[in-house]
Parts: C-alpha cells; sequence; structure tokens
C-alpha cells in the first residue's frame, strides 16, 4: 500500500462522508499546477473552485500573510483592526458598492444578504411576511438559508421545511419573474452567471429589466458574484459588464485567494435602512489575517492587471472550446464567460473528467453532463492548449 493510499484511508475513518473525493491527495501548488504525494503533476483548471485565481506560490501574496501572522490573527469584532479598514476601502473601490461586511464563507455572505434584505422590508412595513424570489438551477450554499433559496429541490428535500416565503422563477426569463412578484416581494436573488447550475450567464435585457422592477417597486436586487466575481468574467464584477448595479452584492472565493473569507455588500440606502448593531455578527469575520489576503489580492489585481488579461485569455479558451464542441459529437455545445466556462454534453462526463485526472489535468463538472473550467486567472494560451490537448486524448 502506497503512503498516498494510507492517508485516503485515514481519512475515510476520520472525516464525515459528505464529499465523494478523488483518489488523490495534494502536497503542493506551484502556478497553475499541483502536485501529489508522489510527485505526479497534473495541470489545474479548477483553481479549488474558482478560488485560487492568482496560482499557487504567489510569492507576494505569501510574504504579506507571513507579515500579517507575525503582527496579528484575530482581535473580534468589539474592535478595529487596520487590514479590514483597508480591505473594506479597497472592495469598495474594486466593486462600486457603500458598506461592507466581512464573512468566512460565500454561503455566510448569502444568509447575511438574505436577513438585510428582509431587515429592510420590516423597517418599511413592521411586517414579517416578506417574500424573496430566486432562480430555479441556482446554487447559493448548504447554510439553511443559503439553501432555502438555491434553486434546485434534490439540494432541499432531506432538509425541510426551509426558510419560508421564498419563490422560484427561471433565469433571463421576465414573464416568470412577473408571475411571482407581489407586494409581499421584498429582493430578488440570482447569480450574474449560474455556476453550479450550469454556466448560465444572465443576459443583460433580462437584468435590466428586473433592475428596472425592483427601482419601481423598491424591491433589492441581490446578485451573487461568489463564483462569477473577482474577475473571472473578465470584469471584477460580472454586473459591471452592463452596468447594473445590485442593492446587495454577496463575494466570496477568489476574494481571498485561499484563506476562507466573504463578504456582502450593499449600497449606502440599504445600509442606512437595514441591519443596525446587535442585528448580525461573526466572531471570526474580517479578522485582520483573512483581510490582509484580500488587501494583497485586490493589489495584485492591479499590479499584474488581472482584469484585462482575464478578456483576453476568455477569448482564447471559448474559441478553443467551440472547436472542440464542433468536432466532436458528444459535445453540444459551449456555455459560460470570460475564465468560467462550460462543455454541455450529451451524456454523463464522470468518466471524462476521470480520465483527464489520470492524464494529469484536473477538471470538474457542473451537473452530470457539464464540464466545467475554471482555471486560475493567470492562465496562458500554452496552458490552455495543453489543457485541449489532454482533453482530446479523453475524449478520443
Amino acid at each position: 500500500m502506497t503512503k498516498m493510499q494510507e492517508y485516503i484511508d485515514e481519512a475515510e475513518k476520520a472525516l464525515l462522508h459528505t464529499y465523494n473525493r478523488y483518489q488523490v491527495v495534494f502536497e503542493k501548488g506551484d502556478g497553475v499546477y499541483l502536485y501529489d504525494m508522489e510527485g505526479k503533476k497534473y495541470l489545474d483548471f479548477v483553481s479549488g473552485i474558482a478560488v485560487f485565481a492568482l496560482g499557487y506560490g504567489n510569492q507576494e501574496y505569501n510574504d504579506a500573510l507571513k507579515e500579517q501572522i507575525d503582527k496579528i490573527i484575530h482581535t473580534s469584532n468589539y474592535y478595529y483592526n487596520i487590514p479590514a479598514i483597508e480591505a473594506a476601502k479597497k472592495l469598495k473601490k474594486a466593486s462600486g458598492m457603500d458598506r461592507v461586511f466581512f464573512t468566512n464563507s460565500g454561503a455566510e455572505a448569502v444568509e447575511g444578504a438574505i436577513k438585510a434584505a428582509r431587515k429592510y422590508a420590516y423597517l418599511k412595513d413592521g411586517k414579517t411576511d416578506h417574500e424573496i424570489i430566486a432562480m430555479n438551477h441556482s446554487f447559493h450554499g448548504r447554510t439553511m438559508g443559503a439553501l432555502s433559496v438555491t434553486g434546485n429541490p434534490h439540494y432541499r428535500e432531506a432538509f425541510e421545511p426551509m426558510i419560508g416565503n421564498i419563490r422560484f422563477a427561471d433565469l433571463n426569463d421576465f414573464d416568470s419573474i412577473m408571475a411571482n412578484v407581489n407586494e409581499k416581494t421584498c429582493a430578488i436573488l440570482l447569480e450574474t452567471v449560474q455556476g453550479e447550475g450550469g454556466l448560465y450567464p444572465a443576459e443583460e435585457a433580462f437584468l435590466r429589466q428586473v433592475k428596472n422592477l425592483c427601482e419601481e417597486r423598491d424591491i433589492l436586487l441581490i446578485l451573487d458574484e461568489i463564483q462569477c466575481g473577482m474577475g473571472r468574467t473578465g470584469y471584477m464584477y460580472a454586473w459591471q459588464k452592463f452596468g447594473i448595479k445590485p442593492d446587495i452584492m454577496t463575494t466570496a472565493k477568489a476574494l481571498g485567494c485561499g484563506v476562507p473569507v466573504g463578504a456582502f455588500l450593499m449600497t449606502e440606502k440599504v445600509g442606512l435602512n437595514s441591519l443596525k448593531a446587535g442585528d448580525h455578527g461573526t466572531t471570526y469575520g474580517g479578522n485582520p489575517l483573512a483581510c490582509a489576503a484580500i488587501c494583497k489580492v485586490l493589489d495584485l489585481y492591479e499590479k499584474e492587471h488581472i482584469l484585462e488579461h482575464v478578456q483576453e485569455a476568455g477569448v482564447y479558451l471559448e474559441e478553443q472550446l467551440d472547436a472542440l464542441a464542433a468536432e466532436y459529437d458528444i459535445v453540444e455545445t459551449r456555455r459560460g464567460a470570460g475564465l468560467m466556462q462550460g462543455l454541455v454534453c450529451r451524456e454523463p462526463v464522470g468518466d471524462i473528467i476521470n480520465r483527464a485526472m489520470e492524464k494529469g489535468l484536473i477538471l470538474i463538472n457542473a451537473g452530470s453532463n457539464i464540464i466545467r473550467f475554471v482555471p486560475a486567472l493567470i492562465i496562458t494560451k500554452q496552458h490552455i492548449d495543453e489543457m485541449i490537448s489532454i482533453l482530446r486524448k479523453c475524449l478520443d
């Protein structure tokens, strides 16, 4: 038995079995490559599920975290800390939003966004029967609130009852929004690009109709940018392509590039008329270590011109995936935006992903029949060519 297999066996005895993990133990990373315990090299087109945007082993990032560890890691939110103040300032500038609440994860950011929307509505009329419209096929997280607005019954059914007063409409179908909206609607929640639900970007016309509806009726527009944000589509946040600003926005994943951190942000109007002292909190959220990571990530995005690079690399990835789709009958189409792409196949893709892993390429799915591509944002044309070459062998 190999040492790697010993570790896998130990994990199966100790860890709760909520993941069907691939049979590999990764030990280190370098750039866009990962290495397992036995030294095998893998080209990583998953980046920790759209997290490690700057690749592995970025020295400036690592040094910033080491420096902060030597100063202070945690204080709690009873006190101010410099990295949190700096991170909030930089994130406001990058997002165009006005108020920030730091969380530990994307799911927690969604929880906070839901609470803010309900409190906003409560302060208007004193009622607690307000409704939120979310999208079918969406994914917002595994906590009870986030699960309640996740538009996949399979994820929810074993954990019913969810939080109440949630309705589901269809992305890019404004008629379905209008069929669900009523005087109790306090918020409309959607991913600007659906991730787990199949790499569906929200269309500009749809977003604009929803935004106009929200403004007319004082409904809050909540955009979930946890996976599609932080430069993945070539814009810091995907809504910025159209200039359709949300009232509340969630962000996480690449926000910390590996350090667990998220945030929900809001406009000044919502900030002044929703959550007050005592309404919401977190012990770890916004701690100095996590916020030092955010500060360095945002600095490096600017220094390395990440957004411009993604726009260029994203076009090339689209072209190569389109060529594959045209070449192979098994591939139905390509969908996505920037470096958040999917190949929609006519049959389940599990075997293809397993073969890719054997050949040193890491991919994941989005649903049973879609291969998802969410590599580090520093990916080059050479890396894309290498990925396509391996994938072609797997499809053959």
